[in-house]
């Protein structure tokens, strides 16, 4: 059998069959902790936009925590330490999520809270001087002009969760790098095992700029 024949042996029959399954809980995490995230950060970045201190400080002790430590030592923190201060019983899965979107979650707050104070403030004194209310000009006036704003940093933050994926592997979660790990020390051919998972983690990163780019043209065309 010559080298190709055995490249494409190889890869069909252990490389890609088990990559597939990781990637797809890669995908999961990477969902799971982007919605969630996402969700966070929005209500962080009112907080952090309130006039009112009690609200501000500790989201901005939080934003500075999480993006002041690294995301590894995070994970190992609520899947180890946790658990045992607050009696409960975590597993991996949900703890790589949680940890996942704790830290995307603070990104996040700051790039809602850049996107929102980008918007002239006269809009919002404008649509209060018509009678709407904060909440309702926010909503139907600022968010709206901020989303537009918001929607390239918001997937340079979900690509960068994709690959920060990888490091639930410390916790024994079967995402693509932990079976990547496994699959080469096992055969000891780094060539198509670390290949194949760079294309596979190419691969949802351009999915999602792929979407992006769909919804920026979408809102540009409603916009126009």
């Amino acid at each position: 059998m010559d080298e190709t024949q055995s490249f494409w042996a190889f890869s069909l029959q252990e490389v890609l069959p088990q990559l597939a399954e990781g990637m797809a809980l890669t995908v999961k995490l990477t969902l799971a902790a982007g919605i969630l995230g996402m969700l966070l950060g929005l209500l962080l970045a009112f907080a952090r936009l309130s006039r009112r201190r009690f609200f501000r400080w500790p989201v901005m002790a939080y934003v500075t925590l999480f993006r002041g430590t690294p995301l590894l030592l995070q994970i190992l923190f609520i899947y180890f330490a946790l658990p045992p201060l607050a009696d409960i019983r975590l597993d991996a899965m949900p703890a790589g999520i949680l940890a996942l979107s704790l830290n995307a979650g603070a990104y996040l707050a700051e790039i809602f809270r850049a996107g929102i104070e980008s918007i002239d403030r006269g809009q919002m004194e404008a649509a209060r001087a018509l009678g709407m209310s904060h909440s309702l000009a926010m909503t139907r006036i600022i968010l709206p002009q901020a989303v537009k704003r918001m929607i390239p940093p918001v997937v340079n933050e979900l690509a960068a969760l994709a690959k920060d994926t990888s490091l639930v592997s410390v916790i024994a979660l079967s995402e693509m790098l932990y079976v990547t790990q496994r699959l080469g020390a096992k055969y000891f051919r780094p060539w198509e095992v670390y290949g194949w998972a760079a294309l596979g983690y190419l691969l949802i990163v351009w999915s999602l700029a792929t979407l992006a780019g769909r919804v920026e043209r979408r809102l540009a065309v409603r916009s126009a």
